[in-house]
């Protein structure tokens, strides 16, 4: 029986190549074909239609961008929901809100399948290199069965127990990511702005106690200005929005958090959504440099916007 996955974008590509170059029996399926070419020449077999891969592979990776996209993939809200689902195991390993996984592992239940959640954390050059860290969440028999297949994908994976909990532990680390790479970037600007050695400053960041995986990736597309995407500032900010709605639900204070959205939004504005993640240097160096207009977002406001019930 063939294992299905569906998404072939910057992680998800990267991911299924793994797969397929550890030998497991892959078949895949990504809307722009073009996409699952590199695929074929790994040895996976490419479907013509998302209802294929269900016909033929028992469990099915889904990395898509957003809730809609999935429900677009599994048919939801169709006759063809339980005709795909039943007797399948579908894995969503991309990120959206908990309460969306919740509803979505009833319905898949209710129509006699499985399901699991397996968000990843590391971005493409992770992805490509088989070093993600996956967190794994659903009834024991769903997680049993993914497990073993996440290995060629994921360096290490993490129970985290039911559903939504894999979801939830995947937006704490990305607050952390989200944070660090903005602090890390506030600091690039402090010192660049100083007259300091830019080179010599990220030196001995990285000899000191606040070097980290993230700060060695970033950090040479700060000191090159090099923002050719590994995490893009767009899918950036919409995680910050899920983080900040699961934080207001919780009745938690998320400050450093607001901070940032208003700094992405603003990357956003500025013309970069489809940079790396370290191109919220532009939104820092824009406030320095008193730019201002109409797309740009202040802090408060950001702030003000987050406060609003859902």
């Amino acid at each position: 029986m063939y294992v299905g996955f569906i998404g072939l974008g910057t992680m998800g590509q990267p991911m299924a190549l793994n797969l397929a170059r550890a030998g497991t029996a892959l078949l895949v399926w990504n809307r722009t074909a073009a996409r699952a070419e590199p695929l074929r020449a790994a040895g996976a077999e490419v479907a013509s239609r998302p209802a294929e891969v269900f016909e033929r592979a028992r469990v099915v990776f889904l990395m898509l961008a957003d809730g809609t996209a999935i429900d677009e993939a599994l048919g939801r809200g169709t006759p063809d929901f339980a005709r795909h689902v039943a007797g399948h195991t579908v894995v969503h390993m991309g990120t959206t809100s908990p309460e969306y996984s919740r509803g979505l592992e009833a319905d898949i239940r209710e129509a006699g399948g499985r399901y699991a959640e397996a968000p990843v954390s590391g971005s493409r050059v992770p992805a490509q290199a088989g070093q993600l860290v996956a967190m794994l969440a659903g009834d024991a028999v769903a997680a049993e069965e993914v497990r073993p297949l996440l290995g060629p994908m994921c360096q290490e994976t993490f129970d985290c127990g039911p559903v939504p909990n894999a979801l939830l532990m995947k937006l704490s680390v990305n607050l952390f990511l989200i944070t660090l790479v903005t602090g890390l970037s506030e600091a690039f600007h402090f010192a660049d702005r100083q007259g300091l050695d830019r080179k010599l400053f990220l030196e001995v960041l990285g000899a000191g106690p606040m070097s980290s995986a993230v700060s060695r990736m970033k950090a040479p597309k700060l000191l090159e200005r090099d923002f050719a995407v590994q995490a893009a500032v767009r899918n950036v900010l919409v995680n910050n929005e899920l983080i900040a709605e699961a934080a207001r639900k919780s009745g938690l204070a998320s400050p450093l958090l607001d901070v940032c959205h208003a700094l992405f939004e603003e990357t956003v504005a500025l013309g970069h959504g489809g940079s790396d993640m370290a191109a919220v240097l532009h939104a820092i160096e824009a406030r320095t440099e008193g730019a201002s207009g109409e797309g740009q977002v202040s802090a408060g406001n950001a702030v003000g916007a987050l406060d609003v019930e859902p």
